[in-house]
């Protein structure tokens, strides 16, 4: 990736929450627009997946967006994406959470909080580094601290290797924070959790610009 702003399409597939998430990448260095038009998406050099709601609605949104493909074609060409909440959800191959299909980037699924677990898990919670991952760039400044999450439903990976952090909740340590290749997914949002997550999306841009 060149040192030049990078440019982030923000896709708006009437299932996210694009302004915050448009702010927050800009205020970490990107370039960032929200984008419909999967023409004008594919001139970006990254994508971010938001999302907000049920998991059904969204994959069937972003499906009639015409946006899997550019997401799919990113991948493929090793191209960043980063998904975020429902967003990092739909990387994997199925939910609990309705009939539709995941995209099947990640290995595993998703499933709902156990009985007893108050959810939606909403509020401040603290990020762990995951084993063999305390000194990921991406965590610089970020392990061991707060940051934002509302959601009921969680991952769970059936190879684990791609999970850089957990949070523990409802009796579950689940991922919070995944990588896989070029593709990174968060279950907090970053770009709602202040200075923490604001540093954690200057790692990614950072990285992604050296």
């Amino acid at each position: 990736m060149s040192r030049s702003r990078l440019t982030v399409a923000v896709l708006d597939y009437d299932a996210g929450n694009v302004r915050s998430a448009k702010r927050g990448f800009d205020a970490a260095g990107a370039d960032a627009t929200i984008v419909r038009d999967p023409a004008q998406a594919r001139r970006a050099d990254a994508y971010v997946i938001p999302g907000v709601g049920h998991f059904r609605s969204c994959r069937a949104q972003l499906e009639r967006s015409g946006l899997t493909e550019v997401v799919e074609e990113a991948i493929a060409g090793d191209r960043p994406v980063f998904g975020i909440c429902v967003g990092m959800q739909l990387l994997y191959e199925r939910s609990d959470e309705g009939d539709e299909p995941g995209l099947g980037l990640l290995p595993g699924h998703v499933e709902r909080f156990p009985a007893g677990a108050t959810v939606p898990h909403m509020g401040w919670d603290v990020v762990h580094a995951a084993d063999g991952h305390g000194s990921d760039p991406l965590l610089a400044g970020v392990a061991g601290e707060r940051l934002y999450f509302v959601h009921s439903y969680f991952a769970v990976p059936t190879d684990a290797a791609h999970v850089v952090a957990r949070t523990a909740y409802g009796g579950v340590d689940f991922p919070c924070l995944v990588r896989e290749g070029s593709v990174v997914g968060t279950q907090f949002h970053p770009e709602k959790s202040g200075e923490i997550g604001a540093r954690l999306l200057r790692n990614w841009v950072a990285s992604l610009e050296r």
